[in-house]
């Protein structure tokens, strides 16, 4: 008997790691989002449906989920971890480049969406307070799914994606002070509201102070010493340390775990572990929030479908209708054009993952209605499951007015991109190399692996990130996609061997140029695909020859030429030999030495 009850308690977690592992993978290949995957499949297996109907078949308590409880609290998780990454991801400087549409575009467009979701709630009888709440977090989108939808089409350099981004950093910014709202007037009491606000916003100041206060005195030296330790386990640990620890310290002061999270990552934003943490936590954001959004479509009640289907037709459209309108009118003021702004309008348009967190920390301080919050939620699950037949729409749309348009509004021109350059290592060369990409105003991005010297690069003004280049995840988000080349300087042969194996494996087409012990190394890495592999014993061998033809009164310009044709010899001896074709450069290098040679 005691054996059944145990295996009856895993039953929930073997539903939701299915779910996770096998089912939405089959559905994402199916061309579905996993996160609307996870809302339906969690609206279909939770209590309002065929979790409904466990007293009359008991054998479904192995195929749906039993106690939503029990996998509510890791689900919450899945927020916490979400506003973690986003504070990660902020910075001062991308906030102030975009700030025209950020602070612009975005603030209006939460303030005008609020008032005019409000304006319509009250016409229909809702109460203020509850109308205000509704309103902020049915104004909100939804960053998961419009960022992928947009990364998915190519069009993050595009208008509606620079529109689509801005707005959505707006409204990532305005979740703290909406949870905040909403925590003011939870705490009012019987008290007046000024009253409530002043002693929550005390608390909230005391709260934020004590963390930004804790993490710059003790989060990068933690960090530090903890890279240094070179065990991905302990560096794992400190990662889920900050993370709960700051939402803790925040929850212990009456604001939620999720703005405590967020001001932790903010502050980890600024330091050279960045893009270590993003690689760590990205697997387990993916299963946190697919938990989260699971436990989502678990609070969506089917039955209010069937029983009110015009209530909740009229609540939808009039959610995108007033949406798009907002977006829309906000995208001509602003200069966009009419098509750039209908797409950014219609993907804007559905209410976004964190009005189930406003409305439901709304509802369970009673300042909802619990039929009024079911509607909302079973709303916004609606709108969020149009999101890619509107983005589609959008698209049709805005392609069609463009080509009608051309003549009398052109197409807004793309910015001008410039790849970066990624450094692995910042040793003694890499430092060479890094000044001379900075010399000819080429970007890079830096990695070192050594804690201690990224401690001391940083201190001396370089802009260098912690990590191992080694991790496909890390180089991920170090951009290795976005790329234009990849420049390897470290020493150790096994690392230039593992990046370059890694790199080769994620993209053919980028450039690698990989630093060489030797000879024998150099024709290994050539079979392995780098584009050029620079030999250390070689290159000593020939700045020894360089100093002593000059010192012997060789002129200089025919001392370069003649380095420089040694060299590529050297270059295409190695890529012969190793079985590798010789490049095209190599020829072009060749007879420019020779032009060179023979002008002096």
């Amino acid at each position: 008997m005691s054996v059944a009850s145990d295996l009856s308690g895993y039953s929930d977690a073997m539903v939701v790691l299915a779910i996770a592992g096998v089912v939405v993978p089959l559905i994402r290949r199916l061309g579905v989002n996993p996160i609307l995957g996870f809302i339906g499949l969690g609206a279909i297996l939770g209590p309002h449906a065929l979790g409904g109907l466990l007293r009359e078949m008991p054998f479904l308590s192995w195929f749906v989920v039993v106690d939503v409880h029990r996998v509510e609290g890791i689900a919450e998780l899945g927020i916490v971890f979400l506003l973690f990454l986003i504070g990660l991801e902020l910075s001062f400087a991308r906030l102030m480049t975009m700030r025209r549409l950020v602070f612009g575009f975005g603030s209006l467009q939460i303030l005008l969406s609020l008032g005019l979701l409000a304006g319509l709630m009250r016409l229909g009888g809702i109460e203020t307070t509850p109308a205000i709440i509704l309103g902020a977090c049915l104004a909100l989108s939804s960053t998961a799914i419009v960022i992928e939808l947009l990364s998915e089409r190519g069009k993050m350099t595009t208008a509606t994606g620079r529109v689509g981004f801005s707005v959505l950093l707006a409204q990532d910014i305005a979740v703290i002070p909406i949870l905040l709202l909403i925590g003011l007037l939870a705490s009012g009491g019987g008290g007046s509201l000024s009253a409530s606000i002043g002693k929550a916003l005390g608390q909230a100041t005391a709260a934020l102070v004590v963390i930004v206060v804790a993490g710059r005195f003790f989060i990068r030296p933690l960090f530090r010493v903890v890279a240094s330790l070179k065990s991905a386990d302990v560096f794992l640990a400190t990662v889920l340390f900050v993370v709960v620890g700051s939402g803790f310290v925040a929850a212990l002061f009456g604001m939620s775990m999720a703005l405590g999270a967020f001001v932790g990552g903010l502050l980890l934003s600024e330091t050279e572990y960045r893009k270590a943490v993003e690689a760590l936590i990205e697997p387990f954001k993916g299963l946190l929030l697919g938990m989260f959004f699971f436990t989502v479509g678990m609070s969506i009640d089917l039955s209010s479908v069937v029983v009110a289907p015009m209530l909740l037709a009229f609540t939808v459209l009039s959610i995108i209708i007033a949406k798009t309108v907002v977006v829309m009118g906000l995208g001509r003021a602003f200069g966009i054009s009419r098509g750039a702004s209908l797409e950014a309008g219609l993907l804007l348009a559905p209410s976004g993952e964190f009005a189930f967190v406003g409305i439901g920390a709304a509802t369970a301080a009673g300042l909802v209605d619990p039929a009024l919050s079911r509607v909302a939620l079973t709303s916004v699950a609606l709108t969020m499951v149009a999101l890619p037949l509107l983005a589609a729409i959008g698209h049709r749309i805005s392609a069609r007015l463009s080509r009608k348009l051309s003549a009398e509004t052109p197409p807004e021109p793309p910015p001008e991109m410039k790849g970066h350059a990624i450094v692995i290592g910042h040793g003694r060369v890499g430092k060479v190399v890094t000044g001379m990409l900075e010399r000819h105003g080429i970007p890079f991005l830096a990695v070192e692996g050594n804690a201690a010297e990224v401690a001391r690069d940083r201190r001396n003004g370089r802009d260098v990130y912690f990590g191992d280049a080694t991790n496909p995840v890390f180089l991920h988000a170090c951009g290795l996609e976005q790329a234009t080349a990849v420049i390897i300087t470290t020493g150790a042969r096994g690392t230039v061997d593992r990046v370059t194996e890694i790199v080769r494996g994620m993209r053919e087409d980028l450039p690698v140029i990989a630093r060489a012990t030797d000879a024998a190394h150099a024709r290994h890495l050539y079979k392995m695909g780098v584009t050029d592999a620079v030999p250390e014993t070689i290159e000593a061998s020939l700045h020894l020859s360089e100093a002593t033809l000059v010192e012997l009164g060789v002129p200089m310009g025919l001392v370069i030429a003649s380095i420089h044709e040694r060299r590529d010899e050297f270059r295409a001896e190695l890529r012969e030999s190793s079985g590798g074709r010789p490049m095209p450069g190599d020829r072009a290098r060749n007879k420019q030495a020779a032009a060179t040679t023979g002008r002096d």
